[in-house]
């Protein structure tokens, strides 16, 4: 079995399980059209993050790397009346994209973009004392993670959900003699939730159309 079958597996559960999304689908066209990298989470992907919203009965999400908005779509859709999904993108172009796709999906008012590093946005936010997050979606660039994995606990509710994508890495996160800089900030994130008592997690392993990598799930404990 090897990336034809798991693409073609993916193929098939979407047709099954999602189906057509003309917003989706737009979002993924714009994106490529304005020259941004293939490298949104699939379908199936966007579906388990909408479902552990929904079942986290979240209301405040965060997003760590916005992209072309392509997730931000899948969770603000999983939030109810009055929810609101705060996503942080460092570049300007992408964050343009990104707005356009949410304006297309209908979800003005309920996603808010906020354009620069997350190292810096993310103090910021902190200093405004906001309510805390449900549930954090970080996805950006992986040397940031463990830093990003401290100020999710910071404005993550007790209960709630902190989800990092993209650790496995082609089974690269297993090396610990890699000089990687995405491997070494995946096995810094990873070896940050096993050694936080604050922390319950586990990263679960897939395959499909973006190839072989993986999810990091943990939740806050107090």
């Amino acid at each position: 079995m090897g990336q034809a079958q798991w693409t073609e597996v993916d193929t098939f559960l979407d047709s099954l399980l999602i189906g057509e999304d003309d917003a989706l689908a737009e979002a993924v066209a714009s994106s490529e059209r304005a020259g941004l990298p293939p490298i949104q989470v699939s379908a199936a992907q966007g579906k388990l993050l909408y479902l552990l919203a929904k079942v986290q009965g979240a209301r405040r999400v965060l997003e760590i790397g916005t992209l072309g908005g392509y997730s931000a779509i899948w969770m603000a859709r999983a939030l109810p009346a009055g929810g609101h999904l705060i996503s942080m993108e460092a570049s300007p172009r992408h964050a343009e994209v990104a707005s356009g796709n949410v304006a297309r999906a209908g979800l003005v008012g309920t996603v808010e973009i906020r354009v620069g590093r997350a190292a810096e946005s993310l103090p910021k936010l902190a200093e405004e004392g906001p309510e805390p997050f449900d549930m954090v979606f970080i996805d950006a660039d992986k040397a940031g993670y463990p830093a990003y994995l401290e100020w999710a606990l910071k404005l993550t509710r007790p209960g709630g959900l902190i989800v990092a994508d993209n650790v496995v890495r082609g089974g690269a996160v297993a090396d610990a003699l890699s000089r990687d800089t995405n491997v070494r900030g995946v096995r810094a994130y990873l070896e940050a939730v096993a050694a936080n008592p604050r922390l319950e997690g586990t990263v679960v392993q897939t395959v499909g159309v973006k190839g072989y990598d993986g999810l990091s799930i943990a939740r806050v404990l107090e």
